[in-house]
């Protein structure tokens, strides 16, 4: 409700609709009593005409406001989803990597899409819907009692049970709602996980397995929702049931008073049938809307969970970063992914300004984690991290990445252009700026090779091109960006020798004039760099140029070396 503040005037406009509209609805049946007593039982014709037309334009009146109520609800409901989706996805994407590692991405885009759309139904369809049927049940009764209060006592006979059914319906709808809203957040994240690595799938014929998870799952989903159906099946007939034995009840009493004792005038009796069946009938109808508003309640106390988490980087820092020399020193530091297991084992480390600095080491020994940290994806557990002696904890987060290009071995790509790939649309690199730098670092001529050249979409994660190609787009998405500091995480890892040699004339341009750090995968390609960092299991164990680690007996990384060496050799 918070949200609509910023809607008063629509707000107050549709409570006013509301309440105009359980007004003129209420006088509906009391225009009937006055149609048979006064004009019907004496047989005025003309002036049943009249007041036939009369009615008529109350009619007309009552559908306009009907109109504009569903309309100003629906608008206010949408605007509201609007602002709720914007904030979150604003909260969602300053989330620590921490969070996407352990959360699901199909459970993720229920959150944000769906769930938030059905938020938008409480107010279209739930909250106002309500507030106005139980206004419409509150200005019936005071009518019902003003005209006969006898006859209003007996309609009312029901309604005590009516409210209970409502009540216990109420309650275990809400239940069964939420186990809906987690059964598809569920079926989401099967698929999505599924369909992106529907590879893997087929590649090792696990197409039997998924579709019998799938089926169970769906199974589950199934039966989540037949519990609501259910529960409807049993409301509805008890409603509909209630309210006939209060029609009945009308019609016997009401029918005796007039025929007998002439208490009640048939227009009452008449009356009292159409006003009962207005009372009751919002009632029936508040249940399916109360169920409406307990999805969006669901919905929304999912949605707003994730806007309460507090996921983002704690410490951010005021410090704007305009210009930056790129000296990066590591202090001490210790970090985990999980608490209690470390990755980084108190490691220290300077990386001068302008300096070429590559980091190898075994699988899982803490490079990649290094990158992590200087880009502030992750908060280290102790220690001390500083660029141009100044802890990044006290740079902004925005100013801090913008002098920080990444090229990471699995590169993506989005559905897009390659001249949007490269610039992620910023308006201030125009199309020369990107053809200039393509042709400085020489990956010019195979992008104009491609259909519509820089216009050519490459699809979801970039699935049209080669891994290769795919890493040239990133080397030149790095470079336009003008980093300070430049990382390249294993880039020709997984590349053919063709794409490696572009990709080695466009590290060594890039690198030029800046400082640039390697985590390097084939020890061959890092021979030139200033300087070398072995890692072991979360510790520096050696530091040096090529031709100094080469001298170290039995160093660990003379051993890397020739053990690749020899490796090559057998290939060849």
């Amino acid at each position: 409700m918070g949200h609509a503040r910023k809607y008063k005037i629509h707000f107050a406009t549709a409570a006013f609709t509301a309440i105009s509209l359980a007004i003129i609805t209420a006088f509906r049946p009391y225009l009937i009593i006055q149609t048979v007593d006064k004009y019907i039982k004496t047989k005025d014709a003309e002036g049943l005409l009249e007041y036939s037309l009369f009615i008529f334009s109350i009619l007309i009146i009552e559908v306009l406001l009907h109109l504009s109520f569903i309309y100003i609800a629906n608008w206010l409901g949408q605007h509201i989803i609007k602002d709720i989706r914007t904030q979150l996805f604003n909260h969602v994407i300053r989330f620590k990597m921490s969070y996407f590692d352990k959360s699901s991405v199909g459970q993720m885009v229920t959150r944000v899409v769906s769930d938030v759309e059905t938020i938008a139904q409480f107010f279209g369809q739930g909250l106002f819907m309500i507030v106005s049927d139980l206004l419409k049940m509150l200005v019936i009764a005071t009518c019902m009692i003003y005209i006969d209060w006898k006859l209003a006592l007996i309609s009312f006979g029901v309604l005590p049970i009516l409210i209970y059914a409502t009540k216990v319906f109420q309650k275990s709808i809400k239940v069964a709602f939420q186990q809906v809203r987690t059964q598809v957040a569920n079926l989401n994240g099967f698929v999505q996980e599924r369909v992106t690595g529907m590879k893997i799938v087929q590649l090792f014929g696990r197409e039997k397995i998924e579709y019998n998870k799938f089926v169970k799952i769906n199974e589950i989903h199934k039966k989540a929702h037949i519990k609501t159906v259910w529960y409807f099946s049993i409301f509805y007939p008890i409603a509909e049931i209630l309210s006939s034995v209060a029609v009945g009840l009308i019609v016997w009493y009401g029918g005796v008073q007039a025929a007998f004792e002439g208490s009640v005038t048939t227009g009452e009796v008449v009356g009292f049938i159409m006003m009962s069946e207005m009372l009751f009938r919002p009632l029936r109808q508040i249940a399916d809307k109360f169920t409406t508003l307990q999805m969006g309640m669901v919905a929304g106390d999912r949605v707003f969970e994730i806007m309460d988490t507090r996921e983002s980087i704690s410490k951010e820092g005021n410090i704007q970063l305009e210009e930056l020399r790129g000296s990066i020193q590591f202090k001490d530091v210790y970090f985990s992914y999980v608490k209690g297991e470390a990755v980084l084992k108190g490691i220290s480390l300077d990386v001068h300004p302008g300096e070429t600095v590559a980091i190898v080491g075994a699988t899982g020994a803490g490079k990649s984690t290094i990158i992590n940290l200087i880009n502030r994806f992750y908060e280290i557990d102790s220690g001390r991290i500083t660029i141009d002696n100044e802890s990044i904890e006290n740079y902004t987060l925005d100013s801090l990445r913008n002098h920080v290009a990444v090229v990471l071995q699995d590169v993506f790509l989005f559905s897009d252009s390659i001249y949007n790939n490269i610039t992620l649309k910023n308006k201030n690199i125009s199309l020369e700026t990107v053809q200039e730098a393509a042709k400085k670092i020489g990956i010019h001529d195979f992008i104009m090779s491609l259909p519509n050249d820089y216009n050519y979409n490459v699809k979801e994660r970039g699935s049209m091109l080669s891994s290769g190609q795919r890493q040239l787009i990133a080397f030149l998405r790095a470079y336009v960006s003008n980093p300070s500091i430049l990382i390249l995480d294993e880039a020709t890892s997984s590349i053919d020798s063709h794409s490696e040699q572009m990709i080695q004339y466009a590290t060594d341009t890039i690198t030029k004039n800046r400082t640039s750090i390697i985590i390097a995968h084939r020890l061959a390609t890092i021979k030139k760099v200033d300087k070398i960092i072995v890692m072991d299991k979360g510790l520096i164990v050696e530091q040096g140029n090529h031709n100094q680690l080469l001298e170290k007996e039995n160093g660990f990384y003379r051993n890397l070396f020739e053990k690749q060496f020899i490796e090559a050799s057998l290939l060849l």
